[in-house]
């Protein structure tokens, strides 16, 4: 913010009763970027007001202009833990334990308690992949709005869940490896085999192998090379070099 910035103006009392409602659970924090120029150019602030929110210390989420409260609490409502997240982090503890009937029934308090978390809808997708269900957790998945799925987490579940329904009845390797050396233009075995590299680690493998479907044949399953590569960049995080490097290649594919 600045003194002379007429929005921030707009937006400072706002913020400033939100701090007070939520009574800690966030820290407001107002730097003026006349006085704090360093830290404005460290922070890549180009108009103000700006808003970061920052957690462990580093930045998750932002936006600038005032906005209406609305959407300030919309933000806040993606970052701040509720009751039913304590549960859901329950759940999953107790699921790794080996117990997901115990694991559901904590869910299902926590769907009792706040309908409207798709981090509980989240959880149930965990829940359901863990037990083999990879259909039903697609399923959970497809029930959430359109902005939600856009959220990268919700992205990443979403590829692992697509990766579970593509190896769900698949030869395994060795098989597909010998049928791809009789057959190269197998797609179907090199579209098996690709997801279950992925599924055990082996991105790099898995990537090759979808860019090779990509090159022999983009109709394939609706240009299946592209969509298992793009998730894989999705549970990559987007980030690192094979990232940069498949990126590279699919884009040279396409244009």
């Amino acid at each position: 913010w600045a003194e002379w910035c007429a929005p921030c103006k707009t937006l400072k009392p706002i913020l400033e009763s939100l701090a007070g409602e939520f009574n800690g659970q966030f820290l407001l924090a107002k730097v003026d970027s006349d006085a704090e120029q360093q830290l404005t150019q460290q922070y890549a602030v180009r108009s103000l007001p700006t808003i970061k929110v920052f957690k462990d210390g580093q930045v998750v989420d932002e936006f600038m202009g005032a906005q209406p409260e609305s959407v300030i609490r919309e933000l806040l409502d993606r970052h701040i833990e509720r009751e039913s997240d304590k549960l859901c982090t329950e759940a999953m503890l107790v699921l790794e334990q080996g117990q997901a009937e115990a694991a559901a029934a904590i869910l299902d308090k926590a769907r009792a308690l706040d309908p409207q978390n798709h981090r509980v809808t989240m959880a149930y997708a965990s829940l359901a992949l863990s037990q083999g269900n990879p259909e039903q957790a697609q399923s959970l998945l497809n029930e959430l709005p359109f902005e939600i799925r856009q959220e990268d987490e919700i992205k990443a579940m979403m590829a692992k869940v697509s990766i579970a329904i593509a190896t769900a009845d698949a030869p395994d390797s060795k098989t597909l490896l010998q049928d791809i050396e009789k057959d190269p233009n197998n797609l179907t075995a090199r579209l098996q085999l690709a997801n279950q590299c992925v599924a055990t680690g082996d991105f790099e493998t898995g990537m090759a192998q979808f860019l090779e479907i990509m090159k022999r044949d983009r109709s394939f399953q609706e240009d299946a090379g592209r969509t298992g590569l793009i998730n894989c960049f999705e549970l990559l995080g987007g980030q690192g070099e094979l990232v940069s490097t498949y990126r590279r290649k699919m884009a040279s594919l396409m244009y």
